[in-house]
């Protein structure tokens, strides 16, 4: 029993920390610092017993100093992600100009030591012609979409006739008009009923009134909104560019900053966190880049096969829902398939349906290799992110919340958790 207490008081002081040179050690320390002579067994072996409440001291300040390591970490991080919250919306230009210049340096770096150029002149030149292909594109996407839309408007008045046949031929339908006339003769049959439909039919149209109003109010907003708006743009891409170009000439000495204002250990830390972050971030943009380029491309080759007008316009369009969470590419086929078996245009219905399962198939089997070739990340995992994202940060999300994933999953293999762990538990960094 004696030699039992005996081992647990020594297991007790190694976990403490406390090494046990000789015989009696641990003992002399906790009377030194209390001032009184130590204590020995009915032996005379110093050390082989102790009170029992020195040990528990003992045990008290180590349990109180993990849990003051452990809420200092946690306020850090609460104040990194309260600042980064109050920060980013007055600092997201900056931030825009930053990975500009990240984007531009290879190129500015193999200009500069090709060409023996000074780095200034190689930002500029980058710089030129990254904003002149930028405009160059979307001037090009610009005028095509409103080319298509102009020609779409023009066309309205065969969309609506169509719409206006299929009504007509819906009511002329004899299973159509025989529920018509069962309706009319049992709203004629119940004068008692005749009350509570009409204030349904009332408050209904006028809900559907109220939203068709609201719609049209928000949209002429929208477009105030976006014509005010333009000034402030104006400024911040003249911010941004200018930000960029001052980051690029000087990458090195921005660069270096963070590297001089932190400790090695946390320095050696934050490289690999930023080479694993760097790394699955653009690999999962330019997963998903690749993803919605092949989604364009079957949906407008398609069209075209198909004789489709404005096939670009909607395999466009179809390619940007196809960002959206809960939409995708079957938000819009899904319902123009529907819509082309009501008006009897089977053909283009069965080969919409073909062009739709060849999108799906072509994700399903590309999708899980793409991202897990280029992020490294589980696509069950990622789907989890973005719809945790789109449900904290709106739109937004479905960027923050894979930058997010992609960043815990970067100070995992960094081993900063387990780096976090240690100092909360022993004090060492």
């Amino acid at each position: 029993m004696l030699y039992q207490r005996y081992k647990r008081f020594l297991n007790t002081l190694k976990s403490l920390r406390i090494k046990r040179k000789n015989q009696g050690n641990w003992v002399w320390r906790i009377a030194y610092r209390e001032g009184r002579p130590p204590r020995s067994d009915v032996l005379g072996n110093r050390g082989f017993t102790v009170g029992f409440m020195e040990v528990i001291e003992i045990m008290e300040q180590h349990i109180i100093k993990r849990i003051l390591r452990g809420g200092w970490v946690l306020t850090v991080g609460i104040l990194i992600l309260l600042s980064c919250y109050l920060l980013v919306p007055l600092l997201y230009p900056f931030l825009i100009a930053w990975l500009i210049a990240l984007m531009l340096n290879p190129v500015v770096e193999w200009m500069s030591e090709q060409f023996r150029m000074p780095r200034w002149l190689s930002v500029t030149i980058c710089l030129t012609l990254f904003i002149t292909s930028m405009l160059t594109v979307a001037a090009a996407v610009v005028t095509r979409v409103v080319r298509e839309v102009y020609n779409l408007s023009n066309s309205m008045d065969h969309f609506l006739r169509l719409w206006r046949e299929f009504f007509i031929q819906l009511f002329e339908n004899d299973k159509v008009r025989t529920f018509l006339e069962t309706l009319g003769s049992l709203y004629k049959d119940n004068p008692n009923l005749q009350g509570s439909i009409n204030s349904n039919l009332s408050s209904t149209a006028e809900k559907i009134t109220t939203v068709i109003t609201n719609f049209i109010t928000s949209f002429l907003d929208a477009i105030v909104r976006l014509l005010s708006s333009l000034p402030n743009v104006a400024s911040i891409s003249i911010i941004i560019l200018l930000s960029a170009f001052f980051i690029s000439k000087d990458w090195s000495r921005w660069m270096g900053i963070p590297a001089r204002a932190m400790p090695a250990s946390i320095n050696q830390s934050m490289r690999t966190i930023w080479g694993d972050l760097k790394q699955a971030l653009f690999g999962y943009l330019r997963a998903q880049l690749f993803l919605i380029s092949i989604t364009m491309f079957i949906i407008t080759t398609g069209l075209i096969v198909l004789r489709v007008d404005y096939a670009i316009t909607i395999g466009l369009l179809v390619g940007i829902i196809d960002l959206l969470p809960y939409l995708g590419v079957g938000a819009v086929m899904i319902p123009w398939i529907v819509y082309c078996f009501a008006v009897d245009q089977g053909s283009l219905g069965i080969g919409l349906l073909i062009v739709y399962a060849i999108v799906l198939l072509t994700r399903q089997i590309m999708e899980p290799k793409v991202l897990a070739s280029t992020v490294g990340l589980d696509p069950l995992l990622m789907l989890i992110a973005m719809f945790v994202g789109m449900q904290l940060f709106g739109f937004l999300g479905l960027i923050v919340g894979p930058v997010s994933l992609v960043l815990l999953s970067a100070m995992k293999r960094a081993n900063v958790f387990l780096d976090l762990q240690t100092y909360i538990i022993s004090g060492r960094k």
